[in-house]
């Protein structure tokens, strides 16, 4: 049974007085009770966070019936977790026990591109690979790409404020956020931000409710900045015998203002993963791969791949190699954008996601080799070089107690590197609830005590996403 086809239950004597409200505000085919279709919608693609169990799965179509969602739950106290596509890789989309979970895909129409305002204005359940598609008919770029772009959900990016492969240059999603229509905790419908090139007034709410994870409102409409579309991008790859020849060429191109639209990292255990699924015939010895693109069009991305090509042999490549070929510079790519599926095959994968600074990523690579080697595990990275955002990614046997205590305990170590570099506990993915413990180390108690007092502001009741990035307190 699937959630689109599954039976409902009209409400009887014995119903909660909210799930009755809700049922006659949305309608019985929005309001989802059975436990074989609500288990379906407990948690995100972070399998080995913590997840409860949903009393009812909410899908509503318009802003007017989140607002309605919302009311009930506020007048009942009822707790409220906000959903896309479930693509999320720290906990953030969890069930909490008897809470509602407020499941955001049906709205998924884009509801205006303007080629003159370089804007487009859509619901969050758009998926991310869709509204590319769609402003691309109008020669138009939607640059924010998470490699779950084919199915995760602009709702979820802005709720996380997702990156991808082409932050290096393009950003990540509050880079192109202008303006925001949010339902808060008590029903009340915010409409923030603008849809001019330019505007000061007031405080950025807008940027507020990006990267909130949920816990402040949740979005329902989104006013989005586009660019002009790309040229055909060229592609480099390049093989290191070291990390510490992958870091030297990193921080050179950062340096002479090489500006790639896409800069990415490989270590030796993704890439022979990646040979092992694709038969790929990569280069087995190589410590680390580069692979990076330009799309400045022409001879212009030419002369900008051979620049870094150099910055590489330089650097003692093994290998260094340029096309501008399309469908070759897709098959290159290919190998990135499989690095985490191909770990999957080495078993349950706990997914770490810390940014350090571009001139510590040697470090980081040997430090996580380190604590693969002090916790017997195979850990695989992969990661955004142009902007220091990586990705450690343990790979372990679920059934093994010993085993999975290792690689929990080398997650927490992959953190405590990343802060002692001077960098951050999550790039991308989130706090969720695998990180709650970590905010504060990082931004400190001061900060914490701020954070809480927006949550108090906008949720005084607490019920948006409870125990999500940080404790109520």
């Amino acid at each position: 049974m699937t959630a689109t086809t599954a039976t409902t239950t009209s409400p009887t004597a014995s119903t909660p007085a909210w799930l009755a409200e809700l049922t006659e505000a949305l309608g019985a085919g929005s309001v989802l009770t059975d436990p074989d279709v609500t288990a379906a919608y407990a948690r995100d693609q972070a399998m080995l966070a913590h997840a409860g169990t949903p009393a009812a799965v909410v899908l509503p179509r318009t802003t007017a019936e989140v607002s309605a969602v919302m009311r009930i739950a506020s007048a009942h106290g009822v707790p409220v977790v906000p959903r896309g596509a479930g693509s999320g890789l720290a906990g953030a989309a969890n069930a909490v026990d008897g809470a509602i979970t407020l499941v955001m895909t049906r709205m998924d129409a884009v509801l205006e591109v303007s080629t003159a305002d370089r804007l487009a204005v859509v619901q969050p359940g758009v998926v991310n690979k869709a509204l590319r598609d769609e402003v691309a008919r109008h020669g138009l770029f939607y640059p924010p790409d998470p490699s779950s772009y084919d199915w995760c959900t602009i709702g979820g990016n802005l709720a996380n404020n997702s990156g991808g492969l082409c932050c290096v240059k393009y950003g990540v999603t509050t880079d192109y956020v202008l303006g925001l229509e949010v339902v808060l905790a008590d029903g009340r419908v915010l409409r923030t931000g603008r849809r001019t090139v330019k505007g000061v007034a007031g405080y950025d709410l807008a940027k507020l409710f990006v990267g909130s994870e949920g816990t402040l409102g949740v979005i329902t409409e989104a006013t989005l900045s586009l660019r002009p579309a790309p040229q055909t991008p060229v592609t480099l790859v390049a093989t290191f015998s070291t990390t510490a020849q992958t870091g030297q060429v990193v921080e050179a191109a950062v340096s002479c203002g090489v500006v790639p639209s896409l800069f990415e990292v490989m270590d030796q255990t993704c890439i022979r993963a990646v040979d092992d699924m694709l038969k790929a015939d990569l280069d087995r010895d190589a410590h680390a791969l580069l692979v990076a693109q330009s799309d400045a069009g022409g001879e212009a991305a030419l002369a900008e791949m051979e620049v870094l090509a150099q910055l590489c042999r330089d650097a003692g490549c093994d290998l260094v190699h340029v096309t501008d070929d399309a469908a070759e510079g897709d098959l290159l790519l290919a190998a990135r954008r499989m690095a985490l599926p191909a770990l999957e095959a080495l078993g349950t994968t706990l997914i770490d996601d810390v940014a350090v600074p571009r001139s510590r990523i040697a470090a980081f690579l040997d430090g996580c080799d380190a604590i693969a080697r002090d916790r017997g595990l195979v850990i695989g990275v992969v990661g955004h070089a142009g902007d220091g955002n990586m990705h450690p990614t343990m790979c372990f046997d679920p059934t093994d107690d010993d085993h999975r205590a290792r690689a929990f305990a080398a997650f927490d170590d992959v953190l405590e590197l990343g802060l002692s570099l001077g960098g951050t506990i999550t790039g991308e993915h989130g706090v969720g609830n695998l990180k709650t413990g970590w905010l504060e180390r990082e931004i400190g108690p001061v900060g914490l005590d701020v954070h809480r007092s927006v949550k108090r502001a906008l949720d005084p009741d607490g019920l948006l996403n409870p125990g999500k990035m940080f404790s109520a307190g």
